[in-house]
Formats: C-alpha cells, structure tokens, sequence
C-alpha cells in the first residue's frame, strides 16, 4: 500500500460525506437548490477521484482509454454542477456566460461517444509505469493527443470567466466574504490543477495529475460556506424562537391574541390566548371556515367581507365582532391586521392582532344607559320649566270643553232643541279634546324611557311640533317667538324625542336669555335652512349675548351660565348631535344676543346616494 493508494480513497470518502450531509439539508431545507447542486457536485467529485486513483494502475491501453472516456463525461459533469451550484449560491454572473462555458466544454466529448474513444488521445501506443517519491508507482499513457482538446479548455476557461464576473458582481454589493471564498478558491486552484498538469506533461513533475485534490479544496470551501449559512439559520431559527416567547410573553400581559393567516393553504396559526379568546382547543386546527363558525351569526358575513376586501385592495384589516364560543359567554373581538404580498402572484397571509374588547362594549352600553337616563332626566326637569304654561294649555281645551257640555245640556232641556248648534257644540268639544290630547302626547313622548330610533323625520314638522309645545310659555313670559321656514325642508334620520329636546333645550336657554329685557325687544327666532347635504337649525335671541370668557366651555359639563342650572343641557345636546352624525355650535349674533346652529346631513333616501 502507497500513500496514492491511501489519500485518493481519503478524498473520495471526504467527499461522500459532505454530499450526503448537504443532501439531507437540502431535501429538508426550502429552498435547498444549492445544498442539492453542492450535493450532485461532491458525489460527481468523489466518483472522478475514484477514476483517477484507478488509471494509475490499469493495465492496457484499451482499458486506459476506456478509463479515459469516463474520466472525461466526469469531469465535464464537474464542472457543469459547479456553474450551475455558482449561479444558484452567488446568485450573480450573466446567464449567458454561465451557459456558453459548459456547452463549449462538452463540444469535444462527442469523440468520447465513438466505440473508440478519442478527446483526449488519438491514440495509445504503449502505456510506462511511473516510479515517484516513497517508492511508489502509477501508470502514464503515451500517445498522441486530440488537437481539439483545446475546445476543451476554452470552455474550463469561460466558466472561470463566469465565476469571476459572478464573483466581482457579489463583492460590489457587499458581500465580500462569500465572494473572496467561493470565487477565489474556484479560480485558484482550477488554475493550479492546469499549471500542476502541465508540468507533469512535461516531466517537470513525477507524480499523477492531482485534480481530485485540487478539487477537494473547492468543494470543501463552497461546503464551508453552505454550512456557515446553515449555522445561521439554526441561530435565526433560535433567536425567533427566543422573540417568539417574548412577544408571546408581551402580548398576554397586554392580553393580546396573535394570529396569521396563510390564505393558499386556508391555514390559521394563532397564539394560545387567541386561542382561548375564540374558543378553540390548545391543539384544534383552524381555518377560515371553522373561524367564521365561532362568530354571531349576524357578525359572520361583515367580518368575512372585511377581510376578503383587505386581500382584495391589499388594505389593512380592522373590525370588530362577536364571539359565541362553547361555553355559552358571548366575547367582543377586536381584530386588526394586514395583508403579505411578496410577489405579484397575490395575497400569501395576512398577520394581525385580536384584543378582547368584551369589558368596554359592557362600559360603552352602560355609558349609554346612564347618558339616557341623563338625557331623560334633563327632559323632566325641562318639562318642569313648562309646567305652569303646559297646565295654562291644557285648562284652557278642557275650560272648553266643560262650557260646551254645560251650553248642550241647556239646548237639549229644549222640547225642540237646535240639533245642529248641538252638532256644533259636539264637534267643538271633538276639537278641544284632540287639542288637550296633542298636548298630552307631545308630555308623553319627551317623559317616556324609551330606545333610541333613527328614523325618516320631516325636521320642518318636528320644529313646528316643539314650537307649539314651547308658545304658550312663550306667551308667559311676553317673548315673541317667530318660525321661519321654507316650504319644501329635505328628510333627515333621526330620533324624533332626542332632536325635540335639542330644539327644546335651545328655545327655554333663548327664553331665558331675553327675560330681563324690555318686553318689547323680548325676541326668539328660529329659522330652517336646508342645504344640498344637510339641513340647518338656528335659534337666535336678542339677550345680551354669551361672555366671551365663557364662550370656549359653553359645552362642557356642569357648566352653567344660569344661576339656578344644571349645566348638562348643551352637553347633552352636544352628544346627541354626534351620535346623528351632525354638528352644534354657538356664536354671537350680528346684532347682539347668541346664535346656536345644529346640523343634519340629508337622509340617504333624499340625496340619492
């Protein structure tokens, strides 16, 4: 045994190692093209070393050239894994270099498809028997070599042209180290095998061609680098690990749920505590199907438009929904989220965040429930203010109404009563007691507890309505009160009680603002104005106007200009008015006193949109 015999099988087993550790890689690791082409290089390596170890020892010409063929489809198979392992892993070169090498390079290679082979030898006269250092022997062909051999090389040539464009190209953007390494070990030792063949060519050195180490040494340097990215991984796969828990860790504190969905695959991944908040089981699958299903009924189709219109405009993802998971306790969601496109090819997931909103919806519907009962609250107390003058105009049908009766008991004393002055009398008692009865229902309605209804309202009758109600104490308190309306007012939605006691609340401050004014300039107007998409309400008085350093907190709470009020009449009106999607506001009047304006956009119905 010689030291060719021992280091030729050391660098086929080398590697055959290395090919099947970066086999496995790349059949586990997506993507794996450059573990697999490292792979299909090392394995073609490990193959031509064994060539090479058994032509030093063949015993004929015949079987040398036979030798020499596969050596010959080898290597060329060598070097085209390479260029191709080189545009995969650089990711750099032009293409068209990448391809012409190659094909120049296996031009000669037909001659190795003839029964005779001759790429490299015309032919083989007579094979020597070589004596090198430590005793031992190989065996050398004489004979006549192919002129095109040539083609040959200049296709080994173009392929380090390729590799070292790649190279350059790789360096200029900074990545200098895999560049260096891999492109310089290539054109290295390439290079060095040549020079090393041709001084054994021409007897400068006794000893075999040595490409199997040279070749040894490249793939060892793109292994090194294919394993420095697999170390990187497993230390990115680490650290994600390690930001996973904290995230996790930060959003249960925060008592947040974290999800993604990847839409191909139809596959939900979701934290433990969204999870939880959904109703799902630690380890049950989720998909959009099976998440729909968790939904209200009445949430389920708002929330599936939602998000398919986010993947649609690729737009972000916010709505809110409720939950009915198993155990009965119905939960409000909050999700929010966004869509992934990382090619042109459509959405691939959506990421986003859930947060159980369940305690503020109970806060909210409270909030309402208490702002209501305020709301009520603040209409007694007006109805209050209107006592005496809603009594003065009730006594006044039912004064009526008793005179009547008593006239018609008189006629019908009569042997031969008037029948029509008693058809007379009867109907003025019909319309008095549908007078008293207006009254009565107008107390009803603004006394009731009631739900809030958004309905198509004519605000020109609604106004009239309120006015009425108010005239009699206007008429108390010597206040000339005028309405000036046009003839045609477009609808608007709305509840009917919540915008009475908006228009009422502003008529009693109005009222009160011209009490200590003479008589005869006690005046409140209020006016109608529609426009193309809402609808103006204005009351204005002729008081003595808002202070100017009480005008910035007219609409605050408890704030109050009057000396026995409650200061929740504007703010009141304030938040009725947001929640109609219009607008209230104060301002000084052009010849004193104050002006309030509110708004409402036109119903839907009447603008056509």
């Amino acid at each position: 045994m010689t030291w060719i015999t021992i280091l030729w099988p050391m660098v086929t087993g080398a590697c055959v190692t290395m090919a099947l550790i970066h086999l496995r890689t790349g059949l586990r690791q997506k993507p794996g093209a450059a573990h697999l082409l490292f792979s299909l290089n090392a394995f073609v390596v490990a193959i031509f070393s064994c060539l090479e170890l058994a032509s030093t020892r063949v015993g004929s010409p015949t079987q040398f050239l036979e030798l020499q063929r596969w050596l010959d489809i080898v290597g060329a198979a060598m070097f085209v894994s390479l260029t191709a392992f080189v545009w995969v892993f650089l990711g750099t070169g032009r293409k068209w270099l990448a391809f012409l090498g190659p094909v120049v390079m296996c031009a000669p290679l037909i001659f190795d498809l003839l029964p005779q082979p001759k790429a490299l030898f015309l032919e083989i006269p007579t094979l020597r028997t070589v004596e090198t250092f430590g005793g031992a022997t190989y065996t050398v062909a004489d004979g006549a070599r192919n002129p095109l051999l040539g083609v040959f090389y200049l296709g080994v040539l173009l392929i380090l042209v390729f590799v070292a464009d790649a190279s350059v190209t790789l360096w200029r953007q900074g990545t200098r180290r895999r560049a260096a390494v891999v492109g310089g070990t290539i054109t290295l030792f390439v290079l060095g095998a040549g020079a090393l063949g041709t001084l054994v060519d021409t007897g400068v050195l006794r000893t075999p061609y040595f490409v199997s180490f040279a070749y040894l040494a490249i793939v060892m340097a793109m292994g090194g680098e294919l394993s420095d990215d697999v170390l990187h991984a497993a230390q990115l796969a680490r650290d994600l690990r390690e930001s996973e828990a904290r995230m996790t860790l930060a959003a249960n504190a925060a008592n947040l749920g974290l999800w993604m969905w990847t839409v191909p695959q139809d596959k939900v991944w979701a934290t433990e505590k969204l999870k939880l908040m959904l109703g799902f089981a630690p380890a049950e699958p989720i998909t959009l199907g099976s998440f729909l299903m968790r939904l209200h009924p009445e949430d389920r189709k708002p929330t599936h438009q939602a998000l398919q219109q986010a993947l649609k405009e690729k737009s972000d993802y916010s709505v809110e929904y409720r939950v009915v998971p198993p155990d009965g306790h119905h939960r409000w969601i909050a999700a929010h989220g966004r869509v992934e496109r990382p090619d042109a090819n459509g959405a691939v997931r959506m990421l986003g965040v859930c947060i159980d909103i369940t305690a503020r919806k109970q806060a909210e519907r409270e909030g309402l429930r208490q702002r209501a009962e305020l709301a009520h609250l603040s209409r007694v107390t007006m109805l209050g203010e209107l006592s005496s003058s809603l009594a003065h105009e009730l006594n006044q049908p039912l004064g009526a109404i008793l005179r009547n009766t008593e006239a018609a008991e008189l006629f019908l004393q009569d042997p031969s009563p008037d029948l029509e002055e008693v058809r007379a009398i009867l109907a003025d008692i019909r319309n008095d007691d549908q007078r008293a009865g207006a009254v009565i229902d107008r107390m009803r309605s603004l006394l009731k507890r009631r739900e809030v209804e958004h309905n198509l309202l004519d605000l020109s009758a609604l106004v009239s309505e309120v006015v009425g109600l108010i005239r009699p104490d206007a008429g108390s308190r010597k206040v000339q009160l005028a309405l000036e309306a046009v003839s045609s007012v477009p609808l608007v939605r709305g509840d009917r009680v919540q915008l009475q006691q908006v228009l009422l609340n502003l008529l009693l401050n109005a009222m009160d603002a011209v009490s200590e004014c003479a008589p005869d300039l006690r005046q409140v107007t209020v006016r109608i104005q529609p426009a193309a998409t809402q609808v103006e309400v204005t009351v204005s008085d002729t008081g003595h106007g808002i202070p100017p350093d009480k005008f910035a907190r007219l609409f605050e709470p408890f704030f109050t200009t009057k000396a026995n009020g409650m200061g929740m009449g504007l703010p009141i009106s304030r938040r009725i008015m947001e929640a109609h999607l219009g607008s209230i506001r104060a301002e000084t009047g052009s010849a004193g006193g104050a002006t309030f304006h509110f708004t409402l956009p036109v119903a839907k119905e009447e603008s056509g949109s």
